[in-house]
């Protein structure tokens, strides 16, 4: 006799692979993680270590060599660097410097764009690529994740069809958000959507499998108000 537990009882097979499944699921994230990590601190550490007296270098000392000392002196680095180009000398340093780098024709168009991308990235107040959106691509009909920049410049605008405001969007390619197309459209063809950037990339980046509002392929646990006594 046959009993239905017996029946709805997994294999063995299918328990090894569930616990495989389940081990690289955790591993996995872990050592991709540990290896870009591990290629950043190495990266940095070849950057700054030859700019570095080797009697300054602790590996000088050790029998071993010690990681990350590099990009602790770039961190240190950059912090004196920020803090020292906040008060008046440090502009004016930055200024001649600039100055210099303004008058060699090819360093000068490159300075500027670089300089320009790490501003727009890293400005806290300003409003590039801070909102998604949805746009028909590519054809009527198929919607597809935008980040959404800034209005067209007045050079542009004047190129472009008059009486709607054109907004430039980027549309990344799955799963590497770091490619795509950039072009201009109407704002009233441009749907905004309430989600971050950060899931908008892992919208991108998973091919639809990670929704918005979701933690692990689950969605995220509702915070329930609290209770106020009676």
């Amino acid at each position: 006799m046959i009993l239905a537990t017996d029946i709805l009882r997994p294999t063995w097979g299918a328990r090894l692979r569930r616990y495989f499944l389940t081990g690289l699921v955790i591993a996995a994230p872990l050592a991709i993680t540990a290896s870009v990590t591990w290629w950043f601190i190495n990266f940095i550490d070849g950057l700054v270590k030859p700019l570095i007296p080797s009697s300054y270098l602790p590996d000088a000392y050790l029998p071993y060599p010690v990681p990350g000392f590099g990009l602790v002196i770039a961190l240190v680095g950059l912090t004196l660097l920020g803090f020292l180009t906040a008060n008046l000398v440090g502009r004016s340093l930055i200024g001649a410097g600039e100055a210099i780098l303004d008058r060699m024709p090819v360093v000068r168009s490159l300075y500027k764009g670089v300089k320009q991308v790490f501003e727009t990235i890293f400005s806290q107040s300003g409003t590039s690529f801070r909102k998604v959106g949805m746009v028909q691509f590519p054809q009527p009909g198929m919607w597809s994740i935008v980040f959404i920049a800034q209005g067209a410049a007045p050079d542009i605008a004047g190129r472009l069809p008059d009486g709607d405001e054109q907004v430039g969007v980027f549309l990344p390619c799955t799963p590497n958000p770091t490619t795509g197309f950039f072009f201009y459209l109407p704002r009233r063809e441009i749907v905004e959507l309430a989600i971050s950037v950060e899931d908008g990339a892992k919208l991108i980046m998973s091919a639809g499998l990670i929704q918005p509002g979701e933690q692990g392929g689950k969605p995220k646990p509702e915070l329930k108000p609290p209770v106020t006594p009676p």
